[in-house]
């Protein structure tokens, strides 16, 4: 992956609507160098895939909380993951180190919400508790991070 490989995914996850067009004139190449560059990144799994971002609060999601998930000493790690992926109401989950084994991002529209999905989190096999906090404000969301620079050869 060089600098033009880089520019181009820095562009798409600003715009992911951007058109080829549009992205050979920021890298100075023709539309079609451009859509062989993206198929690679595609293909070689750098670029995973495209959505929408949305407001949540636009659909009634307006409570946003991490949930922390302690298991219990028999707990199966995988069992409880392909469990969770059961509650369309987590949005992330991460396995973290620590005394929780995961972080869950969950939306609800009300508390009440909230309470019924911890509920049904903690009803899986292996959970022994949860340890809920509710966001009271997002004061930013999906920022995409500054891309790495390469690591110089050593030699060079």
């Amino acid at each position: 992956m060089d600098a033009v490989d880089r520019a181009l995914i820095d562009a798409l996850r600003t715009n992911g609507r951007m058109s080829y067009a549009e992205l050979g004139r920021l890298v100075s190449l023709s539309g079609p160098s451009v859509t062989d560059r993206i198929n690679r990144l595609e293909a070689n799994g750098v670029i995973t895939g495209y959505r929408a971002l949305v407001a949540p609060d636009q659909l009634g999601l307006n409570v946003t909380a991490m949930i922390g998930i302690l298991l219990s000493d028999s707990a199966e790690l995988d069992d409880v993951a392909w469990r969770l992926r059961d509650v369309p109401e987590i949005e992330d989950c991460f396995f973290v180190a620590g005394e929780e084994s995961f972080l869950l991002k969950v939306r609800a529209g009300h508390p009440e919400d909230l309470e019924r999905i911890i509920g049904r989190i903690t009803r899986i096999r292996g959970v022994a508790r949860t340890r809920t906090t509710i966001a009271l404000s997002t004061k930013w969301e999906d920022r995409p991070m500054p891309l790495a620079e390469p690591e110089e050869e050593v030699g060079k």
